[in-house]
């Protein structure tokens, strides 16, 4: 038996307030881009935005667009949502290690429960903010659900 998951993209979303450091994402996020923070010393990327280096502590980081294609690490049907997720049950929530070597916590939309799976190939989902900006969330690159669009 199919479950059906909740894609979330109804969930209501409150507005980006960036930190100066994280500002280069958010705006790249406006044309649906994604930018991520690399360490030239390191050479590693890294996401979630910070001011410093997660592995020298450097401040010298670089701004790099990537595609976001990667595949799924981990995942976790949500039956039980909190805040602004109550009453969106069941959701997916994975984490993707982007070809870039880099993992991302986010939705994936478009798929459901029982087709998700370790090692699944992902896209990014852009999901419109009120104020212009995107929200990066994640699809399936193939299959039955990858004509969702960005």
């Amino acid at each position: 038996m199919t479950e059906t998951t909740n894609d979330t993209l109804l969930v209501p979303r409150s507005p980006i307030r960036p930190y100066h450091f994280s500002r280069p994402y958010w705006d790249a996020t406006r044309e649906k881009r994604l930018v991520m923070q690399y360490c030239p010393q390191s050479g590693q990327y890294q996401h979630f935005p910070r001011p410093v280096s997660i592995a020298t502590g450097r401040t010298a980081l670089e701004w790099r667009e990537v595609d976001g294609a990667g595949e799924i690490y981990s995942f976790s049907t949500t039956r039980r949502g909190f805040g602004p997720f109550q009453g969106f049950e069941p959701y997916l929530v994975v984490t993707v290690r982007l070809d870039v070597g880099v993992d991302v916590i986010s939705n994936l939309v478009g798929c459901d429960a029982d087709a998700v799976s370790i090692g699944m190939r992902v896209r990014p989902y852009w999901h419109p903010l009120d104020d212009g900006t995107h929200l990066l969330l994640f699809q399936p690159d193939e299959g039955p659900f990858g004509a969702v669009q960005s």
